[in-house]
């Protein structure tokens, strides 16, 4: 595995984490708390310490099963990553929490499903500028840092090309950006990713398989079950990007290299991408993964020599 600083924090994170959003039973799959204890053990042997969760993955679903995990391992051994700003009701449904109040609750919510007493990373999840723009809200989170409960705070921008949250992250002291992407969705690119070079923001790369497109698994016209948020997807926008996926393989994807592994490198290859956080369901997909670091052979301004 290789590491690399996350912007401003003292965090050294591992280049490939583990996003956690199936935990919570919306990507066609129902997890025991045996299944996540597999993954996250076959994620701590390949030298992955990065957890990335949030507060809706279920009703702190996804946070319960990390927690009850961590609870029998080493805490020191991850960072844990998670979100604040919804409230899960039911599948695909969720209320924004974005008072500073409201949030509180969620953050000791949040301690008590992770079975922990601080967060390393707690990032401000898809909200609108409205609610990015409340001094309140980053005066009491400021407050829970200075309290121990939290490390470092984030920002999860929703819209991949918000650059007015990106751009304000310094004043309100998030020293992180998670945002969408990936070989077919580089918006990033543009204005988020130099704004975060500009910043010394590490940038945690969400969805960097487009949903699985991207994994070579699905040709066009695949079929997703209701209880898959990808059933939800335009049906039309899923049919051209998994044409441009097939362009992209035949094109791009050396002879004999797996897409999956080949699309998180192509990400990790970028100088503002600390991290990616793809999802992953058994730990067969962990290993594949984590193997994305062979392929990442250029020097990076964030690597560092260890954990």
């Amino acid at each position: 595995m290789k590491y690399r600083r996350l912007g401003k924090t003292d965090l050294n994170v591992s280049v490939v984490g583990l996003g956690t959003w199936q935990f919570g039973g919306e990507w066609g799959q129902q997890f025991t708390q045996e299944d996540v204890d597999a993954i996250l053990d076959k994620g701590h042997e390949l030298g992955i310490n990065l957890i990335d969760t949030a507060e809706c993955y279920g009703d702190h679903l996804s946070e319960a099963f990390i927690g009850d995990y961590i609870s029998r391992r080493k805490r020191e051994d991850w960072i844990i990553a998670t979100k604040f700003g919804h409230h899960f009701h039911e599948r695909f449904t969720r209320t924004d929490v974005f008072d500073a109040e409201g949030v509180v609750r969620q953050l000791d919510a949040s301690l008590r499903a992770l079975h922990t007493d601080y967060i390393d990373l707690y990032q401000f999840h898809s909200g609108p500028d409205t609610s990015f723009d409340n001094d309140e809200l980053w005066t009491v989170l400021d407050k829970q840092v200075q309290a121990g409960k939290i490390r470092n705070l984030g920002t999860s921008i929703g819209n991949n090309d918000n650059l007015h949250q990106t751009a304000a992250s310094s004043q309100v002291n998030s020293r992180a950006i998670q945002v969408v992407y990936n070989r077919i969705d580089r918006a990033p690119e543009q204005r988020v990713f130099p704004s975060c070079q500009a910043q010394d923001l590490g940038v945690l790369a969400r969805v960097p398989l487009a949903s699985g497109y991207l994994s070579g698994k699905y040709k066009p016209g695949a079929v997703f079950g209701e209880t898959d948020v990808r059933h939800r997807h335009d049906q039309e926008a899923t049919r051209r990007k998994l044409e441009e996926v097939e362009q992209i393989k035949q094109n791009e994807v050396p002879s004999g290299v797996d897409m999956a592994k080949w699309a998180l490198a192509w990400c990790l290859k970028h100088p503002a991408v600390t991290t990616v956080i793809p999802g992953c369901k058994n730990p067969d997909q962990v290993v594949s993964n984590a193997s994305a670091v062979e392929l990442v052979t250029e020097a990076h301004p964030q690597d560092v020599s260890g954990k």
